[in-house]
């Protein structure tokens, strides 16, 4: 029944909030920033978003995205990839400069309520369906009701399928007392006479409110387009979205351009009235390419990577080691494995690693194969202990499942902080040379061997570093995928050892409370006398390593912090490695270099009349870069696929005094020190195996899946009070190891 027309009106106050002086930009682009200045440039955002909003856009922060089919690409699970554009003004060398680029968002698929949760759920038919699940799934998602076409809000499902579930119906005409329970499915057939197909043993959506439920038949309700999926994706999804969303150079430059003639900038009044008119053409910058720097392998023989890329082919490892007391245990997994075990010594051979026969290979008994992880864990460790005659050096473990197998995170909980025994977990499909080369520098590297070496290290003679003892780290914290708000961010940092090396590491990881960025345990005073913080740790094995002598210089790598948090890395870390410093030798001050490398924006580099990516090693410090900060662009990898997206680093603090070359020569020669592949990689070897370090040992904490959820409120900065769980430390004889390689 419709409800009389009532009209409403309503009281709108505006209130001044704050002049916004323009000419802060013009003033920040000669290097005078003031206060006013970000604000500034939020206005001119804040324009962006309102031209696009009155487009009909979805607006994800500075990211624009059109309600067009065409540019929605399927993942699976009922989720779509939906192609948009990032539009925001940044201050540059060159002037105020607008950044557009491709971006992508998850969206929900728009269409029959019944045909996105067959999709979600992945079953065969709405009666199939999990319907607590789905409730979850769908809370506060927008529908339109057939045949009326109102768009609601989803507050929930009934309770009973629709054939049985009841509401209260006023007759016409009739008084309040003149009322009959009538169920949702005949209301619908016989006073509403809409044929209805399958609902009547499903539940109904409500899109009322709580003590007013508003019932309506699931085959009549339709999502709306353009509404943001915020749930973490699977592994097959992100695979796919990566797959369907990459671009050549050629084909996203044309899609920037028509973006940006679509958008309509140059007409926008407000832009106008700020005095800014925005050019149609991409920014010209010239970029240097810096060459790959030489490496030494095997036999002291010299090897000059070509396009980012080198490989083992008839050369042996630079420092092979041997693998002798080591024994293979496989969970279940199809393969040959004694083949394998066969083709492994013999590849190892010809990379001058010295493989012993395995001691054994412990197949799983069947019957634990249904058990749960730990179980499984459990019962093959008895097994191994009960047969090997002592301790093993190293496990080589085959896994059933390639992604994401639950056995990984107790089986290397298991052996790197209970045993202590270095391990290397395979999921074997296709088994090659390549493959089996891939696994061996892995595994070498775990057992303190060196893959390749820069031959700057070999000699020694890098700039500024060679001379004076110098320890490199890479910092880096890993938070839960969206939605799971409860669980502790993993702060990994991992330095390096052996001065004057630059290529062996090793790291110190702890969790700290949930969404928190900076790292809260670099320092950690537990008395007078005693510092349980990762720097303490990471100091004393430098020393130890090198020779006995303290780093006099300190080159810290920091990913995945914003702008607006680089003045925390400096108060905040900075200051708790200082102090480390301080506590161990109160007149030790070594000298810091803060580096914060990011590849979380929007900036993107072609090549003119090609349709290549970059070369690998483009490096470009100009035009585009602050204007009155250190900064530059590298693009150190070879951009095979898609467009290569370039890495920022953000010079914060230099104290050592490096030339402006020596430093990006150093940052290009860290991308090829990377002991798991033989290519150069597009961030800096420290900040990657922060990165792997912190998702392994993240690995040991199993927490329930609380992925459901919605999507947690943006990231606080400073610890909560909620406890969090701590993580087991590693046994001696792994610790000082890349066991994270």
């Amino acid at each position: 029944m419709k409800r009389p027309y009532r009209s409403k009106s309503f009281k709108v106050e505006i209130s001044f909030a704050a002049k916004i002086p323009m000419q802060a930009i013009a003033s920040a682009l000669r290097g005078q920033e003031s206060e006013n200045f970000q604000e500034a440039i939020r206005v001119l955002d804040i324009i962006l978003r309102q031209n696009a909003s009155k487009q009909g856009c979805l607006l994800v922060r500075q990211s624009f995205f059109h309600n067009d089919p065409n540019s929605c690409t399927d993942v699976g699970g009922g989720v779509l990839g939906c192609r948009g554009f990032h539009s925001s003004f940044r201050t540059t060398q060159s002037g105020l400069s607008l950044n557009i680029d491709v971006s992508t968002t998850m969206i929900i698929q728009p269409g029959p309520v019944v045909d996105f949760l067959i999709a979600n759920q992945n079953v065969r038919d709405p009666f199939s369906l999990d319907w607590t699940k789905a409730k979850r799934t769908l809370k506060n998602l927008r529908i339109k009701a057939s045949p009326s076409n109102a768009e609601y809000k989803i507050t929930g499902l009934s309770e009973k399928p629709c054939k049985e579930q009841t509401f209260t119906l006023k007759q016409k005409g009739g008084s309040d007392e003149d009322c009959i329970e009538i169920t949702v499915y005949d209301y619908f057939v016989k006073h509403r006479n809409i044929e209805l197909r399958y609902s009547s043993d499903l539940p109904c959506i409500n899109v009322g409110k709580p003590k007013r439920p508003t019932f309506i038949p699931v085959e009549l309700c339709s999502l709306v387009s353009l509404q943001r999926y915020t749930k973490a994706l699977s592994t097959f999804q992100r695979a796919s979205l990566v797959e369907k969303s990459r671009q050549k150079p050629q084909e996203r430059m044309r899609v920037l351009s028509d973006s940006l003639r679509r958008n309509k900038y140059d007409a926008e009044p407000m832009l106008r009235s700020c005095g800014i008119a925005i050019n149609s053409s991409f920014i010209q910058v010239e970029g240097r390419v810096l060459p790959a720097p030489k490496l030494k392998v095997g036999n002291g023989e010299d090897f000059f990577p070509r396009n980012g890329r080198w490989n083992f082919n008839n050369k042996k490892l630079a420092q092979p080691t041997k693998i002798e007391r080591w024994a293979v245990v496989n969970f279940s997994a199809r393969c040959d494995t004694r083949g394998l075990v066969r083709d492994l010594i013999k590849c190892g051979d010809m990379k001058g690693i010295a493989i012993e026969a395995p001691f054994d290979v412990f197949e799983e008994n069947p019957q634990f194969r249904r058990a749960p992880p730990m179980v499984r864990v459990e019962k093959m460790f008895e097994e191994v202990q009960s047969k090997l005659p002592g301790q093993p050096q190293f496990l080589l473990c085959l896994l059933p499942e390639r992604k994401n197998s639950d056995l990984y995170g107790p089986w290397k909980k298991k052996n790197l902080a209970e045993f202590g025994i270095v391990t290397q977990c395979i999921a074997p499909t296709r088994v090659n040379d390549q493959y089996l080369t891939n696994v061996l520098l892995k595994i070498n590297a775990k057992l303190g061997g060196l893959n390749s070496l820069l031959a700057v290290e070999h000699s020694p003679s890098i700039p500024m570093v060679s001379k004076v003892p110098t320890i490199i780290l890479g910092m880096d914290v890993s938070h839960g995928s969206p939605g799971q708000s409860d669980i502790p961010s993993i702060a990994a940092v991992v330095s390096s050892r052996q001065w004057p090396l630059i290529s062996r590491y090793r790291a110190a990881v702890r969790t700290q409370s949930p969404k928190v960025e900076m790292i809260d345990s670099l320092y950690k005073r537990i008395s007078e006398t005693e510092d349980d913080g990762i720097m303490r740790e990471l100091l004393l094995d430098f020393y130890t390593s090198s020779g006995k002598r303290k780093p006099d210089q300190i080159i810290i790598f920091r990913d995945g912090v914003s702008e607006s948090q680089f003045n925390q890395v400096l108060n905040v870390e900075l200051d708790q490695i200082i102090q480390s410093c301080k506590f161990l030798d109160e007149n030790w001050n070594p000298k810091f270099v803060v580096i914060v490398a990011q590849k979380n924006h929007h900036t993107k580099f072609f090549q003119p009349g090609s349709p290549d990516n970059v070369p690998p090693g483009t490096i470009i410090d100009n035009k585009i870069c602050h204007p009155r900060n250190n900064d530059f662009y590298l693009c150190a990898h070879a951009g095979m696929i898609g467009t290569t997206r370039p890495t920022h680093y953000h010079v914060l603090l230099d104290e050592v005094g490096f030339s402006a070359d020596d430093l990006q020569e150093l940052v290009h020669s860290l991308s090829y020190v990377y002991q798991r592949s033989t290519t150069a990689i597009s961030v800096v070897a420290p900040v990657c195996y922060a990165h792997l370090a912190a998702t392994q040992i993240g690995q040991f904490i199993k927490f329930e899946d609380t992925s459901e959820t919605t999507s947690s409120d943006g990231g606080l900065t400073s610890a909560g009070a909620v406890p969090v769980p701590q993580l087991p430390r590693l046994q001696e004889k792994v610790c000082n190891s890349m066991f994270f390689c």
